[in-house]
């Protein structure tokens, strides 16, 4: 069989443009604070132009580059605005759950149209991170900080405190 490797990956794939410079900035200070057996990377996926394509044309389009970005990735969590309510403590549960399995991890957040459903009925889950309506680019770094409060109450780090 397959020799599992110690550690599992972690990526943000993101579709959308290059988010401002602080927006980079506070991600790039989360990813440099993960743990080595539990490297994040961010990675951004173009997005389709509109032009005339229908909403449909443009999600596909954009699963296609997802599904090329997620290449070596076993497990596909989407974020979805109607996706599950996953509280920080239970996202730890999860994030240990995985990391127990092995096998690389990838989270997605789609562009302004959203995610094609296709893909969202491939995702071992939809999360969604907030009831309130983010900017794709806060999004994304909200993900980034709520990775690294996982992986400190998965260690008992003092970053996360409860209560």
């Amino acid at each position: 069989g397959r020799v599992r490797r110690p550690g599992m990956k972690l990526a943000i794939l993101a579709v959308g443009h290059k988010p401002p410079a602080w927006v980079a900035a506070g991600c790039a200070e989360y990813v440099k604070r993960m743990p080595r057996e539990l490297p994040l990377s961010v990675v951004e996926v173009k997005p389709e132009p509109r032009g005339s394509k229908s909403r449909e044309q443009l999600l596909a389009a954009e699963r296609t580059r997802l599904l090329v970005a997620m290449q070596g990735c076993e497990r596909m969590v989407v974020l979805d605005e109607r996706g599950v309510d996953l509280p920080t403590l239970k996202l730890a549960e999860r994030l240990e759950g995985w990391m127990r399995l092995g096998g690389d991890t990838a989270f997605v957040i789609g562009g302004a149209d959203g995610v094609d459903e296709t893909l969202k009925g491939q995702a071992s889950e939809c999360i969604r991170l907030s009831s309130l309506t983010l900017p794709h680019a806060l999004a994304r770094l909200i993900l980034c900080e709520q990775l690294y409060r996982a992986i400190s109450i998965v260690r008992k780090h003092p970053y996360h405190r409860e209560g």
